[in-house]
């Protein structure tokens, strides 16, 4: 159990980190070419924005800072002041203006030997709805609305919400295989999954998109940059890796679009045989992703019950989530 120290302490808090958001994805590099798709309005983009606030709020009211630290210097104290039970934990234990470790984990953050050892499986969930300060949450609800209104504007809310609420459990299960020392807490697993959807997206209805070449260097640039703030300390990449292919799977999975010319196919002449609603590369990219998703979800579940370490299997991945320098130690795994 995590105490009411530092939050660097033991190991400290892993924050999944903040996610760099494309551009508007209706740009001209993202245009199709048939514009008979039916437009959503978004909902639970929102919807999740207010509930990540509204767990924010009570988990500031739960964690007390002045309650809890009353017995602190002058150079410690809450901040600011004037929120009272909802001030933030002083700023030398909690720079992103938030709670203690100890309240995030009482609260469900991620921890491998809550997880495995007391079969608390539901932090794996949990710990989705978790921030560690207004500095996290308010960088991964922009990146969300960024992201996340347009998907649910072409594809619905339900894809979309499949697609985020599974990438944050692929996020946890891999955070919780690589990081078994700190707990860890955020939204930027689930992002992610929604930005590998777009990506996948794109790449499934390839033959649909107009300026591809632009769309695709956009989105892996934005991807590369967010991947590399993950090595930095204290940010969980583990999450934003697994978080990431889990949405790039689903995104092959469940944002599939007909192909153009299929749409027109009652305009057609009677003599004139119309296009297959899917490209082939459509329906091998779906059997792929599928039999790769159940695959991957079996294995990391089975690692993760038996209490396996994937640092263990993988001298070098550590790495992955965190890399040493002469400024910064990486001690988490």
């Amino acid at each position: 159990m995590m105490g009411n120290g530092d939050l660097e302490s033991r190991g400290g808090n892993k924050n999944r980190g903040a996610t760099t958001y494309p551009p508007a994805y209706s740009s001209s590099a993202y245009n199709t070419e048939y514009s008979s798709d039916t437009q959503w309005t978004s909902w639970l983009v929102p919807l999740i924005v207010v509930a990540n606030v509204a767990m924010f709020v009570v988990i500031m009211f739960v964690n007390n800072c002045p309650k809890n630290n009353l017995n602190l210097r002058s150079e410690g104290k809450c901040v600011p002041k004037f929120l009272g039970r909802l001030s933030f934990e002083p700023l030398n234990e909690n720079p992103l203006f938030g709670p203690s470790s100890n309240t995030l984990y009482k609260l469900g953050g991620l921890s491998w030997p809550e997880v495995v050892q007391r079969h608390q499986a539901w932090r794996l969930v949990s710990c989705i709805w978790l921030h560690a300060g207004v500095v996290h949450l308010l960088a991964n609800m922009l990146s969300l609305v960024f992201i996340g209104i347009r998907l649910e504007q072409q594809f619905g809310f339900a894809r979309v919400g499949a697609i985020y609420l599974f990438s944050g459990i692929g996020g946890s299960i891999l955070s919780c295989i690589f990081i078994q020392q700190s707990i860890s807490v955020g939204a930027s697993g689930a992002v992610f999954g929604l930005l590998g959807a777009m990506l996948s997206e794109l790449i499934t209805n390839w033959t649909i998109y107009a300026n591809k070449a632009a769309a695709l260097i956009t989105l892996v640039v934005i991807i590369v940059v967010n991947l590399a703030v993950g090595i930095l300390p204290h940010v969980d990449n583990f999450a934003h890796i697994g978080g990431f292919f889990t949405g790039f799977l689903l995104g092959s999975l469940l944002l599939l679009r007909p192909q153009f010319g299929w749409l027109e196919r009652r305009q057609l002449p009677a003599d004139v045989r119309a296009k297959s609603k899917y490209t082939v590369h459509q329906y091998v990219l779906w059997i792929v992703s599928l039999i790769l998703l159940i695959v991957g979800f079996t294995v990391g579940f089975v690692m993760l019950f038996k209490g396996e370490n994937g640092n263990d299997h993988c001298s070098w991945c550590h790495y992955l989530s965190c890399v040493p320098t002469s400024r910064w130690r990486c001690n988490n795994y």
